[in-house]
Parts: C-alpha cells; sequence; structure tokens
C-alpha cells in the first residue's frame, strides 16, 4: 500500500497545504495592524454602538466579535449604547406615540420607565450576551449606577430629557482594572435620584474625557462626515475643531450630525486626542479604522491637543 505524502512530482505542481494568496494576505494584514496594536496597548477606547449596527443581527455579532478582539490585544474597551428605535418600537406596541422636539424625544414619567425599561433591561442585556459568547467578560451598566453619571433636566418642556453634568468613572476604572468589558446605558440621575434620559452620543463624549481615554469612537449610520451629504465621494477623512466650527458655520454641516459632532468637541476638549465617525453598516469598521493605515470613516482632532 503507498501513502500519499500530499505532494506531487509534477514540474511546477505545489502541495496542498502551501501558503497561498490567502495566507499571503491575511499575513499582510497582521504585519500592518501590529504597530497599531502595540501603540494601543493599554489605552483605553470608548465605542458608542447604536443605527443598524444595533438593530443588524449579522453585524451585532460582528461588533461584538471586534470589541472582544480589540480587548485581546490589550485595549481597554468601553461601550455606550443607545436604543431610540427599540424605545419607539415599544411604545407603538404598546399604544403609545413619540412625540419629538428638535430631534429630542419628549419623555414624561411613563415614557422614561418605557426608556429604562428598554435601555437597561433589553438592549443592555443582549448587547452584555452578545460579548458574553466569546468569554465571560462583559458587565453591564446604567448612569445611575454607582453615581456614574450625574444629569440635569435639559428643558422641562421635554420632561426628563437630561444632560451630562458630570462624570464620576471610578466604577467603570474598577472592571477595567478587572480586566472586564463596561457596557453602559445612557439613563443618568440628578443628585435627588429622579432619572432621565441622555444622548448616548453625549455621554460617550463626556465619558471619554473622564476615562481619558484616546481615541471616542460612533458607529453611524453614514460614511462620516460629507462635504455635500448628496456626494459619498465628498467624504471628510481628517479635519479638526476650528474646520469642524466653520462648516457648521457655513452650514456644509447641519441637521443630524450636529449632536454627534457636539459629542466629539465635548470629548476633544475634555483631552480626548481624536474622534471618529464611522459607518456602522460595515463589518469590522472599527478595526478598519483602528490598525489600518487608510483607515475609514473621519476622524477629528483638537488643533490644541493634536491626534493620535
Amino acid at each position: 500500500m503507498s501513502i500519499s505524502t500530499g505532494s506531487s512530482d509534477k514540474p511546477g505542481s505545489s502541495a496542498p497545504n502551501a501558503p497561498g494568496m490567502a495566507e499571503a494576505v491575511t499575513a499582510e494584514v497582521l504585519i500592518e495592524a501590529l504597530p497599531y496594536i502595540r501603540s494601543f496597548w493599554g489605552e483605553t477606547v470608548v465605542v458608542k454602538y447604536g443605527g443598524n449596527a444595533m438593530t443588524d443581527a449579522t453585524l451585532a455579532e460582528s461588533f461584538a466579535a471586534d470589541i472582544v478582539l480589540l480587548h485581546a490585544v490589550g485595549i481597554r474597551v468601553v461601550v455606550v449604547h443607545g436604543g431610540g428605535p427599540q424605545i419607539g418600537d415599544l411604545m407603538a406596541r404598546l399604544g403609545m406615540e413619540s412625540e419629538f422636539r428638535d430631534g429630542l424625544r419628549v419623555t414624561d414619567a411613563e415614557t422614561l420607565d418605557i426608556a429604562r425599561m428598554v435601555l437597561v433591561g433589553k438592549v443592555n442585556r443582549e448587547i452584555v450576551a452578545s460579548i458574553n459568547t466569546h468569554g465571560p467578560l462583559a458587565v453591564g451598566l446604567s448612569g445611575e449606577d454607582a453615581g456614574l453619571i450625574e444629569a440635569d433636566v435639559r428643558d422641562p418642556a421635554l420632561g426628563f430629557v437630561g444632560d451630562v453634568k458630570n462624570v464620576n468613572p471610578a466604577i467603570v476604572e474598577s472592571l477595567l482594572a478587572q480586566n472586564l468589558i463596561p457596557v453602559i446605558s445612557t439613563i443618568g440621575a440628578d443628585l435627588a435620584g429622579q432619572a432621565y434620559n441622555i444622548n448616548a452620543d453625549a455621554v460617550a463624549g463626556a465619558l471619554a474625557g473622564a476615562l481619558g481615554a484616546v481615541k471616542v469612537i460612533y458607529l453611524t449610520d453614514i460614511a462620516g462626515l460629507l462635504r455635500d451629504v448628496d456626494d459619498p465621494e465628498s467624504l471628510i477623512a481628517t479635519t479638526d475643531n476650528l474646520e469642524i466650527a466653520d462648516l457648521i458655520k457655513t452650514g456644509v454641516l447641519s441637521g443630524g450630525m450636529i449632536p454627534k459632532i457636539d459629542a466629539c468637541l465635548v470629548a476633544l476638549e475634555g483631552g480626548v486626542p481624536a474622534a471618529h465617525l464611522l459607518d456602522g453598516r460595515v463589518p469590522h469598521v472599527v478595526l478598519l479604522e483602528l490598525f489600518t493605515r487608510a483607515g475609514v470613516g473621519t476622524m477629528i482632532t483638537n488643533v490644541d491637543g493634536g491626534g493620535s
């Protein structure tokens, strides 16, 4: 009986197990990523998670795997999430109508109860469970826990909609020190214990500054900042706080992107070197931005503090 060695004597043939094009590409990707992995080791990165990336099951699984990979290469990663569409869906099922003013949901006591149930009891638990399929790593938090997010009422006409007044990151720092991944829902409370629903973009920016994060990353439903909203080729790859102010003043940037931009600027003012706006509909977009030379999306830096 002859035993095959898995090779061929024919000229020009190659062994089936020899490295091929796919393996070579993988090696190149790893080589390109290595210096970035080294530079970010031990640093804190805050990722704001929402939009289609959250509601699409395949993208949600991809996101969880990416967060675990960031953790595995030594990055202290913190996830901040929203849940506006999920809140709206539950209200609709309950026969309630959502009312918005200037893009913010009017939140009476009943709506606040629904927001807490959805954000803390459903969305947060789903994200934690998704990450923990890769290992016991994620811990769910609310901004109410251990006084993490002190809130202040934004406008009495909006009801229980809050702004971030203060951040006490002690509980997050404690979890990071235990090599865990905090996943934070954005319900905060004032000093009297009254809860408020807070915009997740704003929380991510304020928290990134309080944690001394090296980056804050926002996953959105667009490719990044565009000079022309109708031209995807007009992506602004890199910009800074001064140029952003000019773009807003001249009306190039407007509408729904303004709250995200404001949150980015809060993070930069808090000492975060760079804020990123990425298309959450692209699989592994966080890895592409952090670990490749070209990057994707828009990076905003502070001209006084520089970027990384």
